[in-house]
C-alpha cells in the first residue's frame, strides 16, 4: 500500500471513530436527562410491560389532587398533597411556590424524583386547566364581536 492510501485510510478510520464515539456521547447525555412520565397507578403497580421506576429516578408524574390532601408546612413552603388517577395514590412533597391554578380535584403534572414507592419529591409542580378555559380578556373581546346564533322553530323549518 503505497503511502497516500495509507494517509486517506488513517483519516477516514480517525472520521469514523470521532463520528461514532460523538453520537455515543451524545446518546448517553440524552438518557440521563430523560424523564419518563408516570401515572400513580404506574408507579404503584408498574406499566403494562412490567417496567417500574426504581428508587432515585427522576420522573413526571401526572394525575388529580386528591380532595382534603393538601398540608402545608406553616414555617416553610412545603406542600405535601396527593394525586391519584383511577388506582391507587401517591403522595408528592414540594418545596416552593405552587402555580395559581394549583388546587385540590385539579390535574397537575409534578417533576422530581421517586423517594419510595409512593412519595415522589417534586422540584416543579405545574397544574393544568381544563380545555374550555379562555382568558378573560379574549372571552370578552369575543362577546363583543361575536353574537350567539339563536334558532327559532321558523329558522330551523326554513333549512
Amino acid at each position: 500500500m503505497n503511502p497516500r492510501r495509507k494517509k486517506r485510510l488513517g483519516l477516514a478510520l480517525a472520521l469514523v471513530l470521532g463520528v461514532g464515539s460523538t453520537v455515543g456521547l451524545m446518546v448517553y447525555a440524552l438518557n440521563q436527562n430523560m424523564d419518563l412520565f408516570y401515572t400513580p397507578s404506574e408507579i404503584v403497580q408498574g406499566k403494562p410491560d412490567g417496567s417500574k421506576p426504581y428508587v432515585g429516578q427522576r420522573l413526571r408524574i401526572g394525575g388529580m389532587v386528591v380532595e382534603n390532601s393538601v398540608s402545608r408546612d406553616p414555617e416553610s413552603l412545603k406542600v405535601t398533597f396527593k394525586v391519584a388517577d383511577i388506582g391507587p395514590e401517591v403522595t408528592v412533597v414540594f418545596e416552593g411556590i405552587l402555580p395559581d391554578l394549583f388546587r385540590e380535584g385539579q390535574g397537575i403534572v409534578a417533576q422530581g424524583e421517586l423517594m419510595d414507592a409512593t412519595t415522589v419529591y417534586a422540584s416543579e409542580v405545574l397544574a393544568k386547566h381544563d380545555e374550555e378555559y379562555m382568558p378573560p380578556e379574549i372571552a370578552e373581546a369575543m362577546n363583543k364581536s361575536h353574537t350567539p346564533l339563536e334558532y327559532t322553530e321558523q329558522q330551523q323549518g326554513s333549512y
